[in-house]
């Protein structure tokens, strides 16, 4: 392909396709003279999935990029603060351990003044609090169901790092009114065959009503049914089921039992036979759901878990059975055609990749966009940066399942075992025997997660690194007791002045943050 994108076509909807139309809108300049121009076609009949209500702190960025307002957000779309994720019940079988769980927090502990914290947590110089409790001021506050933020501090602006809960619906139907906002054009209709030229790029989509849809550049947001990369392009999906086993769930929404119940700081992920029940608490009901193994259990089981974890209040309720192959393409960019969102790869949500995907591929696309045609060296550069971070992302997720302890289904067993894991996971761990994770183990333009994120699920799940020879080096010992020391009072400072969740959602509800006063 030589020809200049002037046009793009982006076919379907949802989060990933409006997140993207309203990204390149800005970046790419539809609303003004010379600008990229967007369209984007999406079927009345085809609903969005609507079940990850999670996201990563990089959402604070893009929303502020594509002109979305933080109250809008609130108001519009249930959303609440997440601080991050606390896990339940993965290290040891429940009621086998006096604590087992761990919070995977989004405040790092460094203090670029200070020393390095970890490895003198790890010779006993912050005495017998886990490194979640001592590494940052986040789980305290996150525990007392504190916000993260004061409603005069600006948008997306805190002291605590946070991203949000919200309803994913509500989210795409925010994301589509914006994106119309930021120049793109609006299409209601059904795709019913993509057409190819004769050098195998697409030529354009046939529709049922506005006849064929033609573009330089096509994204294909359609889901798992991958329409064009996929049916048209053949280009293949790479499974991990032979690493990450769940390809199921079920799901619920459960009202909160009082108005003032108090909501979650967090998403709670508890651990089960063949899988883990997410709890993700939104401003006005709770989104459960059970992911599963269906090798290891089946859906009737599977819904009975759920329930017996959301308890009586669950017994009318609605679910919603779903299945899933965990994996990605190696090729998300061919020819003239970008994958983006389920359609290019899918984790389950035990982490919220799957928004920060849809994130990380708009952004990739404005900054690799083609402007003088060049759209194969743009592709090789979108298709291997796009590969590593799935394969990273796929370890940090399997390091969840890999360090268990329990024993008490297959589930768990086969998880244990070292042959279920990446060679490039047993590398890292194999590193981290005789010294913590650190900068050197990631590189931020691949590595969604970074080396607190890592540091914190390691260590949640027992992980022992051995610094006993190393001991005699570390000379600031006196300095880091007085940081720990530091964290712990900014904790309890946090956890007292902060509002609580509630309070500053129906603040958001009335106000803009950075002032103290109704919205306009």
């Amino acid at each position: 392909m030589t020809e200049v994108a002037r046009n793009i076509l982006i076919v379907g909807g949802g989060t990933a396709g409006w997140i993207t139309a309203g990204y390149l809108a800005r970046l790419l300049g539809s609303d003004r003279p010379g600008g990229i121009a967007i369209t984007l076609v999406e079927s009345a009949d085809i609903g969005i999935l609507g079940v990850g209500e999670g996201t990563f702190p990089t959402i604070r960025k893009t929303l502020a990029r594509i002109g979305i307002s933080e109250s809008d957000l609130v108001r519009e779309c249930d959303a609440s603060f997440k601080q991050g994720a606390r896990f339940v019940d993965w290290l040891h079988a429940p009621g086998t351990a006096s604590r087992d769980h761990y919070f995977h927090a989004f405040q790092s502990a460094e203090d670029l003044n200070g020393p390095e914290l970890l490895p003198y947590w790890l010779i006993g110089l912050a005495g017998d609090g886990e490194w979640d409790d001592v590494a940052s001021p986040q789980k305290r506050a996150a525990d007392a169901h504190r916000a993260p933020k004061l409603p005069t501090h600006p948008d997306y602006v805190a002291p605590l790092n946070y991203a949000f809960h919200f309803d994913a619906v509500s989210l795409a139907k925010l994301l589509r009114r914006q994106a119309i906002t930021n120049g793109v054009r609006h299409i209601t209709d059904t795709v019913s065959d993509v057409l190819l030229g004769e050098d195998g790029a697409i030529s354009g989509v046939r529709t049922a009503e506005h006849g064929i849809l033609d573009a330089e550049l096509f994204v294909d947001c359609t889901g798992f049914r991958a329409e064009l990369i996929g049916k048209a392009l053949d280009q293949p999906w790479k499974s991990c089921r032979d690493t990450l086993f769940c390809d199921s769930a079920v799901a619920l929404q459960l009202p909160y039992a009082t108005p003032d119940e108090p909501i979650a700081s967090y998403t709670v992920s508890t651990a089960q036979k063949y899988g883990w029940v997410w709890d993700i608490a939104l401003g006005s009901r709770r989104g459960l759901g059970h992911v599963y193994s269906s090798a290891h259990g089946g859906p009737d089981e599977a819904e009975r878990i759920l329930r017996e974890y959301a308890g009586p209040a669950s017994k009318d309720l609605t679910t919603r059975h779903f299945r899933f192959d965990a994996g990605y393409r190696e090729v998300n960019w061919h020819k003239n055609c970008v994958a983006i969102g389920l359609s290019s790869g899918f984790f389950e949500p035990l982490e919220a990749t799957g928004i920060v995907f849809s994130e990380i591929a708009a952004s990739l696309l404005a900054n690799l966009f083609p402007w003088g045609g060049d759209y194969e060296s743009s592709a090789r550069q979108f298709n291997a940066n796009l590969k590593l971070r799935y394969e990273r992302a796929r370890d940090f997720i399997k390091l969840h399942y890999s360090l268990t302890q329990r024993r008490d289904s297959e589930f768990w067993i086969e998880n244990a075992d070292p042959a279920t894991s990446p060679d490039s996971l047993l590398e890292l761990l194999d590193r981290w025997r005789f010294r913590p994770p650190n900068e050197l183990d990631f590189d931020p333009n691949t590595d969604i997660f970074g080396a607190p994120s890592w540091q914190y699920v390691l260590y949640g799940m027992g992980w022992k690194t051995d610094l006993s020879a190393k001991a005699p080096v570390f000379r600031l010992g006196q300095d880091a007791a007085q940081a720990f020391a530091t964290i712990r009072r900014q904790g309890e400072y946090a956890a007292q002045q902060l509002p609580s969740n509630r309070d500053l959602l129906r603040f958001a509800r009335t106000g803009r943050f950075g002032s103290s006063g109704p919205a306009a």
